[in-house]
């Protein structure tokens, strides 16, 4: 009889038990239910759909215009390993230029500079303009292959061009290799100076 009252009592706590997790877990599950939005108007909604309208059209068409600019960058530029790659042919064809300049009346010259001519008017076409080396070296546009002492000139001032530089639009597709001046010694004339100075 005890043991029918114990059995009894076990299955009761249990059963309040798993009513008690029951609870928890339905109060897990449904937190503090959240007040309810308010139904907005059919003219706010209107306006809501017709913002979102507007911003999605205005990103769409920032898209197209970056679309736009991007495919113009991609043409302009789309030749550029061709020409560099044509770059040393050019050399080479001035040089030659340059050997058959000693005999101005013949043929081979004349030919040789129109070609010359039209070679210029097809670079000049892509945009491509040969990079300035006159004046005073400038890193970004200018490569010193040497340096030399001349009378007369500051230093780092160019000198000579050995080979051409270009650029294409606002690139710079190769930098000029230039002979640069080099600066005069001040060591040997202080020591001079120094040396003929009162003792």
């Amino acid at each position: 009889m005890q043991d029918h009252d114990q059995e009894t009592e076990v299955v009761e706590e249990d059963a309040e038990a798993t009513e008690e997790v029951v609870k928890d877990n339905e109060n897990e599950e449904n937190p503090e239910e959240e007040a309810p939005e308010v139904p907005l108007t059919p003219e706010a909604e209107a306006m809501k759909w017709k913002e979102a309208a507007i911003r999605a059209a205005a990103d769409l068409d920032n898209y197209r215009k970056r679309m736009a600019r991007e495919r113009s960058e991609d043409l302009r530029f789309a030749r550029s390993g061709l020409i560099e790659e044509l770059l040393p042919v050019f050399d080479n064809f001035s040089m030659g230029l340059q050997m058959a300049e000693q005999e101005q009346d013949s043929m081979i010259y004349k030919g040789m500079a129109m070609v010359q001519g039209q070679l210029d008017d097809f670079l000049s076409a892509q945009g491509v303009k040969e990079v300035g080396a006159e004046g005073v070296f400038d890193p970004n546009y200018h490569e010193a292959v040497a340096e030399e002492e001349k009378e007369g000139a500051e230093a780092g001032e160019i000198l000579f061009v050995k080979r051409k530089g270009y650029m294409l639009h606002d690139r710079l597709l190769r930098a000029a290799a230039v002979i640069v001046a080099k600066g005069m010694e001040k060591s040997s004339e202080e020591g001079a100076e120094n040396e003929g100075g009162p003792e």
